[in-house]
């Protein structure tokens, strides 16, 4: 192994399939989003023109995310090279040059100058990415706090993956603490949740948030987050999978929704509400949430399609994870989420970057033990 790299954590001798698949994946997915966030164009900006002056490149605007298509994506991307530096590779020794450039990349991107400039943008435009991308900045922030974390506690100091961590740990905090307070000035206003299944849905935005808010060093965030999603969500009854999906998903809206609810109750009372809130899953046989059909990944948005199935395979293992033991929807949603896996996960890393510039963050969630692990 490169001495740029540090050692991973050994997965435990208990570690589920989808670890070891994503062990498996590690090195492809490093080198996909790798080139995604240092590709410039094509670009999707989502910037409002006050004038001919503000033409300018991507990476003027977002000198940390100017890469993958879009800033989500870019930040996604960047949480998703951070989560796989903490994983064992498959082929270490193959993949040991590949781990250094990922570290330079990070090095170059996650600067105090490049994400002071990205904080001053977000309060400037303090709509921008609300609350998909926002959420994301958060997952970013807490992951490289894991990235210290696990480094410290491996002994591996030496090998300077540990002092990068705390490089960029420390360049992202004021990014995450402006997010913060945008989340904070935005939640009172928000009367409603946005209920579809794409980047503006409520649920799965607030639902990182909640995972990701003690590592990014803003645990101020998560009671007035728990308390929207309990506001929003706990009165909800008599959902219907016959409702999903949309033409154009990428996100489930009923389970991103049971997937935050999980996170803000007990086991039985989030059983009960469960009962309540899709009362079909007590009675459904083995074809709850069957995947969709997908004519053109190559679509833009039809392929959106296929990280529903991802994000679907994350939800509905939380959402088995959360039941109480013994609880006989668990299986259902077990096997739904493996259904589900299995029909996108080949085409994760397509070689198309329509949809190459996004679904390994998507695979991985699904794969790994989502945002917290």
């Amino acid at each position: 192994m490169s001495t740029t790299s540090g050692t991973p954590d050994t997965p435990p001798a208990g570690a589920r399939e989808g670890d070891r698949r994503l062990t498996a994946r590690a090195a492809r997915f490093a080198e996909v989003a790798l080139a995604n966030i240092t590709r410039e164009y094509p670009n999707a900006p989502a910037h409002l023109l006050a004038g001919p002056h503000e033409l300018v490149p991507p990476r003027t605007l977002h000198p940390a995310f100017y890469g993958a298509y879009d800033w989500h994506s870019s930040v996604h991307m960047h949480w998703l090279l951070l989560r796989l530096l903490r994983l064992p590779w498959d082929g270490e020794a193959a993949t040991s040059t590949l781990r250094a450039d990922v570290v330079r990349a990070l090095d170059a991107h996650l600067t105090t100058r490049a994400l002071s400039a990205e904080a001053a943008y977000l309060r400037a435009h303090p709509s921008f990415e609300r609350p998909y991308g926002w959420a994301w900045l958060l997952a970013l922030t807490g992951e490289s706090a894991a990235l210290i974390a696990q480094q410290e506690r491996s002994g591996t100091q030496a090998s300077g993956l540990l002092d990068a961590a705390r490089r960029w740990h420390t360049a992202l905090a004021p990014a995450a603490a402006t997010v913060a307070d945008l989340l904070l000035a935005w939640l009172p206003k928000a009367t409603y949740p946005v209920r579809h299944g794409t980047h503006a849905n409520s649920a799965f935005a607030l639902g990182l948030v909640l995972d990701s808010a003690d590592r990014a060093g803003v645990p101020h965030l998560a009671a007035p987050v728990a308390d929207r999603i309990r506001r929003w969500y706990l009165p909800d009854h008599g959902a219907a999978t016959r409702w999903e999906p949309s033409g154009q998903d990428f996100l489930s809206p009923l389970l991103c929704e049971a997937d935050a609810v999980r996170r803000v109750l007990p086991a039985r009372e989030f059983a009960h509400w469960l009962e309540r809130f899709l009362p079909e899953l007590g009675s459904t046989g083995g074809d709850f949430l069957p995947p969709p059909r997908i004519s053109d990944a190559a679509d833009p948005q039809i392929g959106h399609l296929l990280g529903l199935c991802l994000s679907r395979a994350a939800a509905l293992r939380g959402i088995a994870d959360a039941l109480p033991d013994g609880d006989v929807r668990a299986p259902v949603l077990t096997a739904a989420a493996t259904a589900n896996l299995a029909a996108a996960l080949p085409a994760t890393t397509s070689g198309d970057f329509t949809t190459d510039h996004w679904l390994a963050t998507f695979a991985t969630l699904a794969l790994g033990d989502g945002v917290r692990a």
